[in-house]
């Protein structure tokens, strides 16, 4: 699927004018990445129906979309690399952050109504409602940079809007244009939100536990820019007074990392990204699908757990 992925992306053919609005475009999706929610959408599809290649503007669509995110998002965060490449911004500029995101945004919505399916106006309000909880979830985040009471549940709600719903969109959509029963398009979209929870708690465990080399970026990023992750949030409840003062203060990995292992953080961010699998995998079980035919979407989902990167 990800061959498939890949061509399409390689086919797109953009427009040469104006002059510095469409390069950073193809800049940005030639950059690569895990390619999730395409490869998704052509799961939730192919659960149903052989021919996937009918859901491949869908699935463009929303991985045009998710960077599109990635644009902006780069640019909120000042960040300079993106996928070890310089971001957008830092290549050209904030104006051309802002411009070529805008226009990926629209030609997302291009390619998601070249879809074939009588399903068109159901599909655009999926997609549409996705995007507006992904931006209310981008705002939870800002809003709790400046907050030091962020409970585990705004948290876990923060990381459903701004990470979850796309994941659980790329499967229902593909369900959707393969004319999946309605009973199993909802199965599959819980299933994505779940799998999507734990992917980003993953990324929370990783940022603090894992492999530079592998992971791809320096260990500590979210300490040192004063997020709160489950894991901050999990610790400063954990906390004596002292440490607490510590937690929400501190800018050194070592020392915020010191005082995850002494409250045992990384073990509950562990049983919490398992809590989520499980509840998955009961989904998961719940398709009205045959088990050898939905094997491959429950071990890519567990493939996603067991990344290091």
């Amino acid at each position: 699927m990800i061959q498939k992925i890949e061509a399409a992306l390689r086919q797109i053919a953009y427009p040469q004018q104006p002059e510095g609005l469409y390069e950073p475009i193809a800049y940005t999706l030639s950059m690569g990445g895990k390619r999730l929610r395409p490869v998704l959408t052509l799961m939730g599809y192919g659960l149903y129906r052989e021919d996937v290649e009918k859901a491949l503007p869908a699935a463009i669509a929303l991985e045009t979309y998710h960077n599109h995110t990635l644009l902006h998002d780069d640019l909120m965060d000042n960040a300079d690399v993106r996928r070890g490449m310089p971001t957008v911004h830092k290549k050209w500029d904030a104006n051309t952050a802002v411009l070529s995101g805008d226009t990926m945004l629209i030609m997302a919505c291009q390619r998601m109504m070249e879809t074939d399916t009588p399903q068109l106006a159901e599909l655009m309000r999926l997609f549409l409602r996705t995007q507006q909880e992904i931006c209310e979830g981008q705002q939870y985040d800002v809003n709790f940079e400046t907050r030091t009471d962020v409970t585990v549940e705004e948290y876990i709600e923060m990381i459903r809007l701004k990470t979850s719903v796309l994941l659980a969109c790329a499967l229902r959509c593909g369900a959707l244009v393969a004319d999946a029963p309605e009973a199993d398009q909802q199965l599959l979209y819980q299933f994505g939100e779940r799998v999507g929870l734990a992917f980003q708690l993953q990324d929370d465990y990783l940022d603090c536990y894992g492999d530079p080399a592998v992971f791809g970026k320096a260990i500590g990023g979210d300490i040192r820019c004063g997020k709160k992750t489950f894991m901050l949030i999990s610790a400063v409840n954990s906390a004596s007074e002292a440490d607490c003062e510590t937690l929400l203060t501190s800018r050194a990995p070592a020392t915020v990392l010191a005082l995850y292992d002494k409250y045992g953080i990384p073990q509950l961010a562990r049983q919490k990204m398992e809590a989520y699998y499980t509840e998955a995998r009961q989904l998961w079980e719940q398709l009205a699908v045959p088990a050898d035919r939905k094997q491959a979407l429950w071990d890519y989902a567990q493939s996603m757990l067991n990344r290091q990167k």
